[in-house]
């Protein structure tokens, strides 16, 4: 049996970003909702948590969208076939079916629960490397898109993250973040 090439996964901390960021809008439902609409305050029940979470939503996105739009080099390659992957991005949206239960950040077994529910899904999410179908990163503009592309006689097939769609025949840059997921660099026609 073969052990995967561990080089040419996502470092699991990069994951972890990755997932969190994808997450962060729940983070922020979940602030929202421990607000008491009961009572006219600037601060949530729980504000240490909420500030915690509020970080973590925050810094993540900021990190992951400036990290995808700061890779400057990469290969270029010819695109054979090219299919829109985007609405895989939908899958996402079961956990953030917690956001229309009662939630309170206060009971120490909601928060557990909660934490080995994600934790769970960031473990199989980084297992079978879908950690990087990202809803803030369609937010944002981007694409999932699987590809076949040539560099020189070798042909590989892969998803890229991209902003612009991708054209058969056209030449871009691809920068390889693990083995079959690339950023979109640039492009180059082919004219």
């Amino acid at each position: 049996m073969t052990t995967p090439d561990s080089s040419l996964r996502l470092r699991p901390w990069v994951s972890l970003l990755l997932f969190l960021s994808a997450y962060a809008p729940l983070l922020l439902i979940l602030v929202i909702k421990d607000y008491d609409p009961n009572q006219l305050s600037l601060l949530p029940r729980h504000p240490v948590l909420c500030a915690v979470l509020m970080l973590l939503a925050v810094s993540s996105c900021i990190a992951v969208l400036r990290s995808v739009q700061d890779v400057q080099s990469g290969l270029t390659v010819e695109i054979t076939k090219a299919s829109n992957k985007s609405g895989e991005m939908f899958g996402y949206t079961i956990p953030y079916m917690l956001s229309f239960l009662r939630v309170d950040l206060g009971d120490w077994q909601t928060l557990i629960s909660l934490f080995i529910f994600l934790a769970m899904l960031f473990v199989v999410a980084y297992r079978t490397q879908t950690v990087f179908v990202n809803p803030v990163l369609a937010l944002a503009g981007y694409m999932l898109i699987d590809c076949t592309f040539k560099r020189g006689s070798s042909e590989t097939q892969a998803l890229v993250i991209t902003r612009a769609p991708l054209k058969i025949g056209e030449s871009y840059v691809f920068e390889r973040l693990s083995h079959y997921l690339y950023v979109a660099v640039n492009w180059k026609t082919s004219a």
